[in-house]
């Protein structure tokens, strides 16, 4: 019941939502405008509700002028299988809203007209939803596939290139179109979001690194890598992968390091000092051998 209540606090309407409820009202398009952000809050909705079953804090639903967003508080560290749901918790919603208005357009409550609409909206939004494009669903399935398969930095960088990709072949798709404003409000906004998230990429793979050092809650996949003397911290730490617990193993010496004590000496001692220096102590003076001047 408490995560509930939590979730209706969360819910944030965007000033300039109303503007655009109130345009559809003078332009006589009031039912497809509140249709319209109806499926979207359920979407959102969808996502909040699966992150707050496992616990992850969620900061606010809040419904746009041109869609909607869930924003939840997340490090990088949780478990991919747990993420793969959140994502998917949007999607899925549209396919119970679609089953249900075949149902309801059986009754005197829901005519063809509205079954239409509400099934074409559907559709596009879950379409769109499932491009390979940053911070859609889509590219965000796209972003958990590379992390499942490589380290968090590599993956992280990948998404970012794979979803300017997608997005530059949407942009040449929408120059074909006919003009649709909301449309190229929704592709500016996606122009933005990966703009700031490809400048903000160094302080998400920081934020994933200050998650590592608290002790893990979910049990994590032992992982060796092999590394030489002279590796600095800041390639180590740039191997380290999702849902992983690492150690570290010197080739010539087999001597090991925690992922722990690598981080600690990557936020402590340096990023460019060598793993060598971690087992090397400085060398102890004989008080009795100094000589005073």
């Amino acid at each position: 019941m408490n995560k509930v209540v939590e979730l209706i606090l969360s819910i944030r309407i965007n000033p300039f939502f109303w503007v655009v409820l109130g345009i559809g009202i003078i332009t006589g398009f009031f039912r497809e405008a509140l249709m319209l952000f109806s499926i979207v809050f359920i979407h959102e909705i969808g996502h909040a509700a699966a992150a707050a079953y496992f616990g992850w804090k969620v900061r606010r639903i809040e419904l746009l002028p041109f869609g909607g967003v869930a924003e939840i508080e997340d490090s990088g560290n949780k478990p991919i299988f747990q993420e793969l749901i959140v994502v998917m918790a949007g999607p899925v919603q549209h396919l119970w809203m679609i089953a249900l208005s075949y149902i309801l357009v059986t009754t005197p409550i829901w005519s063809v007209a509205n079954h239409e609409l509400f099934v074409w909206h559907n559709v596009i939004i879950l379409c769109f939803n499932l491009l390979p494009v940053l911070p859609l669903d889509g590219g965000r399935l796209v972003q958990l596939w590379f992390m499942e398969r490589w380290s968090f930095r590599r993956a992280h960088l990948a998404s970012l290139r794979s979803s300017f990709s997608a997005l530059a072949l949407l942009c040449l798709a929408a120059s074909w179109l006919p003009f649709h404003l909301n449309l190229y409000i929704v592709i500016t906004f996606l122009i933005i979001s990966n703009y700031l998230e490809w400048k903000q990429r160094h302080y998400r793979f920081m934020r994933f690194l200050a998650g590592r050092e608290k002790p893990f809650e979910e049990k994590m996949l032992d992982s060796v890598i092999r590394v030489s003397p002279t590796t600095q911290m800041r390639e180590m730490v740039g191997l380290l992968r999702r849902g992983h617990q690492h150690s570290f193993v010197v080739d010539e010496s087999q001597k090991k390091v925690t992922e722990q004590q690598v981080l600690a000496a990557f936020f402590k001692q340096g990023m460019t000092i060598p793993i060598r220096d971690l087992f090397e102590t400085p060398p102890r003076i004989n008080p009795t051998h100094i000589k005073v001047q």
